[in-house]
């Protein structure tokens, strides 16, 4: 076998021979191309995550084999997990979704999580079908980062349509990151788990309000001069507050995911408003322009083609995958049928159950090395993943763009 891959590399072309010996130029040289393409003029833009991804397969063992899924791609895609969950965290605007909103979307992802605990149960059925827990979690997400240039370009993001739409995405990312990390954590007992996250929570909380609160003009003042200067001070301590709780969440027993998003939480608090805008498009930089095309291109890299050809089981498990996304995520629309017009219900149901294909590929991920996840059960979520990012928010737009769009409202309860 392996004087069979060094004939292969010797038939290769020179340039891809010494292309696959510089991953990192071949992950970025993905980076840029992926935002390139999405700009193309074609009716409907594809989300730049999917297309990284896909740009990774190609680049990755599957086709081209430029670059392998070894221990670096692995410790810099980690490292990309937690930028994109900190950057998710900073994205969560509590404010913008209180009262009403925020009380729908909690019941509709509880329905969401009965029933994909269901669907999966039948699943059972399927040979090979393993770590249901884990499958149950994947089908509540909801990516919403997909969803908000879907409702920017619409118009739609301060109506109470977009409202309604923003809570119930931020719910299935924040219900399912708390209920990964509740699942794994066996390092203690049901009691003391709970007394943990109670504890971390509260830790989250005081950093936000001291974050909120405390702005000691000598401070506000050493933290504006170091964001010009190279030392970047702000940059640095929110990234070392992305550490600290990440290993915090990490030596509780907790997913050290969970304490990524709460550390993106904590940011996104403490640098609201005009004040935190330089500062935000700087971390946006460094995390969207470094770290997570690590993570998306890794996941292409080391996504396995052959396992969903493996069998017509899991060649079926893609639609099947696909359909209870809808279905968990779409059921919970009906909590709506009072609060919001018929033309918008389809719209919302088909935005609500896009997956989150960045908490798919960590829960996936998290599956398969503590739950003994099935490989071919893991690639056919992802690839369900990419088809409901693709294909569910280019029907809401077709629709919404024949649905009136309802005033904007101010952001009050």
């Amino acid at each position: 076998m392996i004087a069979c891959g060094q004939d292969e590399r010797r038939r290769a072309p020179a340039f891809l021979v010494t292309l696959s010996a510089h991953p990192v130029l071949v992950i970025l040289a993905v980076a840029v191309a992926a935002p390139l393409l999405a700009e193309l003029p074609v009716s409907r833009r594809v989300p730049i995550v999917v297309l990284e991804v896909l740009l990774g397969i190609v680049v990755g063992p599957q086709v081209l084999g430029l670059v392998q899924a070894d221990s670096f791609v692995s410790i810099m895609s980690t490292i990309g997990v937690a930028a994109l969950l900190f950057m998710a965290g900073t994205e969560i605007d509590f404010g913008a979704i209180r009262g009403r909103p925020l009380t729908l979307a909690l019941g509709g992802w509880v329905i969401s999580a009965a029933i994909a605990f269901l669907a999966i149960g039948g699943l059972h059925v399927v040979p090979g079908v393993q770590a249901p827990l884990m499958t149950t979690i994947a089908l509540t997400t909801t990516g919403l980062g997909t969803l908000l240039p879907v409702l920017r370009d619409g118009a739609r993001l301060e109506t109470p349509f977009g409202r309604m739409v923003l809570a119930a995405g931020t719910l299935g990312e924040v219900g399912p990151i708390v209920a990964v990390s509740l699942a794994l954590s066996t390092r203690y007992s049901t009691w003391q788990e709970f007394t943990f996250l109670l504890a971390f929570l509260g830790l989250v909380a005081l950093a936000a309000a001291v974050g909120m609160g405390a702005r000691p003009p000598r401070l506000l003042s050493l933290l504006g001069r170091t964001i010009h200067a190279s030392s970047q001070l702000p940059i640095r301590l929110a990234l070392l507050t992305l550490a600290a709780l990440f290993t915090l969440s990490e030596e509780l027993g907790f997913e050290g995911i969970l304490g990524a998003f709460a550390a993106g939480m904590v940011v996104g608090l403490a640098t609201r408003g005009k004040e935190g805008e330089l500062f935000r498009i700087k971390i946006d930089a460094v995390c969207f322009g470094w770290f997570t095309p690590f993570f998306f291109v890794g996941t292409g890299i080391a996504f396995d083609l052959g396992a969903l050809t493996r069998d017509v089981a899991t060649m079926l498990l893609i639609p099947t995958f696909a359909i209870l996304f809808f279905v968990a995520r779409g059921i919970p629309a009906l909590l709506y049928r009072n609060v919001m017009p018929k033309p918008e219900r389809l719209p919302f149901t088909l935005l609500t159950s896009v997956a989150s294909l960045g908490l798919i590929v960590v829960i996936t991920r998290i599956g398969l090395q503590a739950y003994h996840m099935n490989p071919d059960i893991a690639q056919a979520l992802i690839a369900a993943a990419l088809f409901s990012s693709l294909v569910f928010p280019t029907l809401a737009s077709a629709l919404l763009s024949r649905a009136p769009a309802r005033v904007p409202v101010p952001r009050s309860g």
